[in-house]
């Protein structure tokens, strides 16, 4: 069995600390294998809230897509949990060479319960046990930030992460399940985010079966999601979907 679960959808500074919406990343389940896609705040407590509940002790990996407290603040939570307090070396973490070194976001003491942590580098290809994935060219964000490319069965499915818009993402992202950071409703200069029209362009150039919005700030939010990925279906022929806290993918359809 393949699901794909939503542990939270918040985009950006402000939604994360307000709680408008969750942050606790993205739980991916392929066979026998776990893995948890940028743990946020209250990954853990997300984890537990799930219906079903999903266990952490029962993951195998732990993906950052870059290291900003929005996608990364429970790391080490999650490490410890997946290793169960550091008694069962299991599991791999995968992030960004910048998320480690001097300014580790990766606790010294945690960092010894996994079986390795792996740094990731552009256009690469990664797998723990069951599942593989492929990192995406560096982005165009202040920490280094990739995005990720992985199979469900026969279903390819992007995972793009933060970043500014530029034309090379419509190579990489061509997939059959595209899941898109959308944190403005418009653009705002200066600030490496996606908005809502760079969303709308990606989809035109990737061609996917499905996208799906996520990581919502908060003029995204005033927009109301779904009613912008309603009205981006009928103009693209596409189908759009905004994603909601818990929300699930399950052998490729939403619950």
């Amino acid at each position: 069995m393949a699901f794909l679960k939503f542990l939270g959808t918040a985009g950006a500074r402000f939604v994360m600390i307000e709680q408008l919406r969750s942050s606790g990343g993205v739980w991916v389940s392929f066979k026998d294998t776990n893995v948890l896609i940028d743990p946020g705040p209250g990954s853990i407590v997300r984890c537990a809230a799930s219906r079903p509940k999903l266990n952490p002790t029962k993951l195998d990996g732990i993906i950052l897509t870059h290291k900003h407290l929005d996608h990364s603040n429970d790391i080490n939570v999650m490490i410890e949990a997946m290793t169960e307090g550091g008694f069962k070396k299991r599991g791999v973490v995968f992030c960004p060479t910048d998320a480690l070194g001097e300014d580790s976001i990766i606790l010294k003491y945690a960092a010894n319960f996994p079986e390795r942590i792996e740094a990731l580098k552009p256009n690469s290809n990664y797998a723990v046990k069951d599942f593989s994935f492929q990192t995406s060219m560096r982005h165009i964000h202040p920490a280094e930030t990739y995005g990720l490319k992985f199979n469900l069965g026969d279903t390819s499915v992007g995972l793009l992460s933060d970043t500014k818009f530029f034309k090379e993402l419509g190579s990489f992202y061509k997939t059959d399940i595209l899941i898109i950071s959308v944190v403005f409703f418009e653009p705002r200069q200066g600030i490496d985010h996606l908005c809502l029209a760079d969303a709308e362009e990606i989809i035109r150039l990737t061609q996917p079966k499905k996208a799906i919005l996520t990581h919502f700030g908060r003029t995204m939010l005033r927009a109301k999601p779904h009613i912008q990925a309603e009205a981006l279906t009928k103009r693209l022929g596409i189908e759009v979907v905004a994603a909601n806290d818990g929300m699930s993918l399950r052998n490729f359809r939403l619950t």
